[in-house]
Parts: C-alpha cells; sequence; structure tokens
C-alpha cells in the first residue's frame, strides 16, 4: 500500500468483509462471530492471537526488528440495539441489532492494517492490534483492562480512530486535548408519603419535590459551572404512579440522567452537585432522597505528544490537505478513554463525507462509507511507522 491507496482486490476483499460484519451485528459481548473472524484472519496473516479478553476482545500482537517500544492501536467491534431502516443489500439480518455506529468499518480498517503491516513490515518494535467489545455503554474497555490487558500487553502509547459522517472523506482530525467527554449515570429516588390526590396534606409528595428538583438540576451548568468549562446534565428518565390511578399520589418517585465533562473537578462538581440538589429538595419537602452516581466512562483527552505523532504520520504518508489540527470535540463518550487514561493516548476522527440522509451515528438509516477504508488502513499504517520507524 502506498499512502491511501489499496489494491483493488485487497479493498474488494475488505469492503466485502464490511458489508458481511453490517449485515451481521452482535452486541456488546455477544461479538462471537466477529472476535472469530478476526482472530481467524490475523492469524493466517502471522500475528500472536489472544482471544478472549475482556469477553470477547481480541488482541494480535505483530513484532518486528530490534526495537523495544510497544503500542496499541484500538477498534471497536459491537452493534446497537436498534432496527436498521437502510434497505441496503448488506442490511442487518439480525432484528432490533445494526451497526448504526460504523464499527463494522472500525474492525476491518484496523484489520487491514494488521494484514498489511504483517505483509511489509517497515518499523522495529511491537504493535498490539485491539479488538475490543461492548464500547457502546456495556463497559468492553474497562472489561478488558479488568482482564490484565496492561499486564500482558504493557503499551507505551495508545492511538483511537472514529468515522465522522459530515467530515470530508478522508480527512483526519487529530486534536489535542479534550475529544470526548466523561458519560456518568445518576438516580435519584424521591421517597415520600402516599395520599389520596384530593388530601395531599396526609402524605408528603415526592411528585412535586421530583418536579422542583427536574427545575433546579439543570441549573447546575448554567450557574455552579464555571462557562469555560463544557458540561451537561440530563434527565432522562422519570417512573411515578400509575395512569389508571390517578387519583392517588406514589410514594415514590424514580429519576435518573446522565452528566458529561471533560475534566476531572468538573466531573466532580456534577457529582456533588447534583446530590445536593436533590438532598436539598427532598428536605424542603420532608422526604428523603436516595442518589447514586455512577461513574462510567472517564473523558477522552488527546496528549500532546501522541496527537503530534498522529499529525506528523498523516502529514507524511496521507499528505498535508488530508489532515486537520482543530475539530470541535463531542459531548459523546468513547470507552478508549479506558487505555488512554493510563498511557499517552490519541483519538483521532476520520471523515465519511456526506452522510446519508438522516444517517448520524445512531440513527437507523446510518451505514459507515467504504470509501474510507483505505485511508483508515493507511492512518493506522502510518502511525505505526512513525512510532516504530
Amino acid at each position: 500500500m502506498k499512502d491511501h491507496t489499496l489494491d483493488d482486490t485487497v479493498l474488494a476483499d475488505l469492503t466485502a468483509l464490511r458489508r458481511d460484519l453490517h449485515a451481521h451485528p452482535e452486541l456488546g459481548f455477544e461479538e462471537h462471530r466477529t472476535s472469530e473472524i478476526v482472530a481467524h484472519r490475523l492469524e493466517a496473516a502471522g500475528l500472536e492471537v489472544t482471544r478472549g479478553l475482556g469477553g470477547t476482545g481480541v488482541v494480535g500482537t505483530l513484532r518486528r526488528g530490534t526495537g523495544n517500544r510497544a503500542i496499541l492501536l484500538r477498534a471497536d467491534m459491537d452493534a446497537l440495539a436498534m432496527p436498521e431502516a437502510t434497505s441496503l443489500p448488506h442490511a442487518s439480518r439480525s432484528p432490533g441489532k445494526m451497526h448504526a455506529c460504523g464499527h463494522d468499518g472500525h474492525t476491518v480498517m484496523l484489520l487491514g492494517a494488521a494484514e498489511a503491516l504483517a505483509a511489509t513490515g517497515g518499523f522495529s518494535g511491537t504493535v498490539h492490534f485491539v479488538f475490543q467489545p461492548a464500547e457502546e455503554g456495556r463497559g468492553g474497555g474497562a472489561a478488558m483492562v479488568a482482564d490484565g490487558f496492561f499486564d500482558r500487553f504493557p503499551v507505551e502509547a495508545a492511538y483511537g480512530l472514529h468515522n465522522m459522517p459530515g467530515l470530508d472523506l478522508g480527512m483526519i482530525a487529530a486534536v489535542e486535548g479534550p475529544q470526548l467527554a466523561s458519560s456518568d449515570s445518576w438516580k435519584v429516588v424521591f421517597r415520600g408519603i402516599g395520599s389520596h390526590g384530593a388530601k395531599p396534606h396526609q402524605g408528603r409528595d415526592a411528585v412535586t419535590a421530583a418536579g422542583i428538583f427536574l427545575g433546579q438540576v439543570h441549573s447546575i451548568v448554567a450557574r455552579e459551572i464555571d462557562p469555560l468549562q463544557p458540561a451537561v446534565v440530563s434527565a432522562c428518565a422519570l417512573q411515578a404512579g400509575d395512569f389508571a390511578a390517578l387519583n392517588v399520589i406514589p410514594d415514590t418517585v424514580r429519576v435518573g440522567g446522565t452528566a458529561r465533562a471533560y475534566s476531572p473537578e468538573v466531573r466532580n462538581q456534577l457529582e456533588e452537585a447534583i446530590g445536593r440538589h436533590a438532598r436539598g429538595v427532598a428536605a424542603g419537602f420532608g422526604i428523603v432522597a436516595d442518589y447514586h452516581f455512577t461513574r462510567r466512562i472517564p473523558p477522552v483527552v488527546n496528549a500532546s505528544a501522541t496527537t503530534v505523532l498522529a499529525q506528523n504520520a498523516v502529514r507524511k504518508h496521507l499528505g498535508e490537505t488530508h489532515l486537520r489540527t482543530t475539530f470541535p470535540a463531542s459531548t459523546a463518550g468513547d470507552d478508549f478513554a479506558e487505555f488512554g487514561c493510563r498511557v499517552p493516548g490519541c483519538y483521532v476522527w476520520l471523515g465519511m463525507g456526506e452522510t446519508r440522509p438522516n444517517g448520524q451515528h445512531h440513527n437507523t438509516n446510518y451505514d459507515f462509507n467504504d470509501a474510507c477504508i483505505p485511508y483508515g488502513v493507511a492512518f493506522w499504517c502510518a502511525v505505526v511507522r512513525e512510532e516504530l520507524g
């Protein structure tokens, strides 16, 4: 492979594989078919293969030369629990499951890079190709780490890639600093005393307390967080009462949502503030609030050295016209952070060009653009040769 071109036969093979994976989506920790395909192809290319890390994760290890530096390149493999509406020939054959975020493309691009580097070399050191399960909220990154990833595969740098609809085709956005927010969950249960709806004075109203809380909780970002520090608090679930009994004030109301931040300090601030508002409102109504904040995914923050290296790799191997060094951060989350918060990391965006109608991430009409495949393979090979050249 030279720069961002691929042999026609190789590209056709990778495209066919991508569409096959798209047609057979698997949810987090259920990627048995996908991981077996990946492991088989890595072994056929001559890599050392470790199966079952973190459940269904696969690590392919490639060593060349005498270099003692090791890095990891990571792709996610899982699909989403949602129906597909593309009507494409390779559309999902599994009802209620689809590759709506392009992890099928991520898997194929990293696999293509592993096969290309195994065949051509051009570096001295060790590359661990990490095919991670369960990125979509099920904790696959954390599972791989808990399963001993860094003990078994010590590395000095970590790299991740995600497709980006709307960004020019083949463009690589490699930007220092925050890229994705922490993704945490919170729940509050307001416990009052139920009563007849016509006699509210005989109870303690958890419903009204929850309503006041919902009005207050969204003021945290506007009035407590430094306006130069991005943050999100969203209430996303509400459960109380029975529409078949509209004259009954219930005992309990459950409220839950998400919190997002780019820094540990703001993350801590959100955790404290949500609980304080919940308990304060509950005290005002003479009831109790049970509060739980669950830390799920740290923020993705690109380190300076790895980001500069990724930028230089793009300049040298794809060309300056394929590089963007500024791009807006996202308040979405990605558990690449489980790798990138332990060693210096860089997470880049790969442009997919114009989207299909209503074809953004996590949409029923999304499909990965196969024209991206050569650029993704080229980027991964460029990073390895820049890191371990």
